[in-house]
């Protein structure tokens, strides 16, 4: 894959080709290895080890940042917050902290992370008209604590990427294939991608939205 970056990178740029065109063209491309590779051959930056390394270390100071909102959106975020303390681990926690930085943006979450039942029958045409997101498919029945059935990324209603770990690297991965394939951020959702890239990833962090940039400088408090 290393060989091939430039014709990819040129077909990208130029092309601008449609998600199930690229993927038919270079399916070698669209694994967890190979997102984190060329997201390393584009910004130099290794995705899922810096993702994961910055989430943690942010995650004290953000979840008391998250819980000390107040209103409607503080509500939400301490009902979210829940789930930790009944099933503390890892995986939980990045998925509670990712939710509640969408909420804590005013941005709605469920358009980031896309739940269904396995009993669904209208996930799969759901699915199918997702411009951008995470699907989470949970086995009817299942206890909170069970692994879903299947975690993934869904681009232009297509499964760019199918039976991932946990949540919280479905979104780094959702973030490399947006770097991969050079797509922008959706608009309901601009605002959680820029502190990703700005603040996590420390990507052109030089310019900040007035959001970005209040939640950047509570975390340096």
């Amino acid at each position: 894959m290393e060989k091939t970056f430039s014709y990819r990178r040129q077909e990208v740029l130029q092309g601008q080709p449609m998600v199930a065109d690229f993927k038919s063209r270079w399916p070698a491309l669209f694994t967890a290895r190979e997102i984190d590779k060329e997201f390393l051959r584009i910004t130099t930056k290794p995705l899922l080890s810096t993702f994961f390394a910055e989430l943690d270390q942010y995650a004290p100071r953000l979840m008391e940042i998250f819980l000390s909102k107040g209103g409607t959106p503080g509500k939400k975020i301490r009902g979210l917050m829940l789930a930790i303390s009944k099933h503390d681990n890892i995986h939980t926690r990045r998925a509670c902290i990712l939710k509640s930085l969408c909420i804590y943006l005013n941005e709605d979450y469920e358009k980031l992370l896309k739940e269904y039942l396995d009993t669904d029958s209208e996930a799969k045409s759901c699915m199918e008209q997702t411009v951008m997101g995470v699907y989470v498919i949970q086995k009817e029945g299942a206890e909170p604590e069970d692994d879903p059935e299947d975690i993934g990324v869904l681009i232009e209603g297509v499964e760019a990427l199918t039976d991932l770990g946990n949540i919280a690297q479905a979104c780094a991965l959702l973030f490399g294939l947006i770097y991969c394939l050079n797509l922008s951020y959706p608009p309901e959702l601009k605002c959680t991608f820029e502190v990703l890239q700005k603040i996590l990833l420390n990507l052109d962090g030089q310019k900040l939205s007035s959001k970005a940039r209040f939640l950047k400088n509570k975390l340096m408090e």
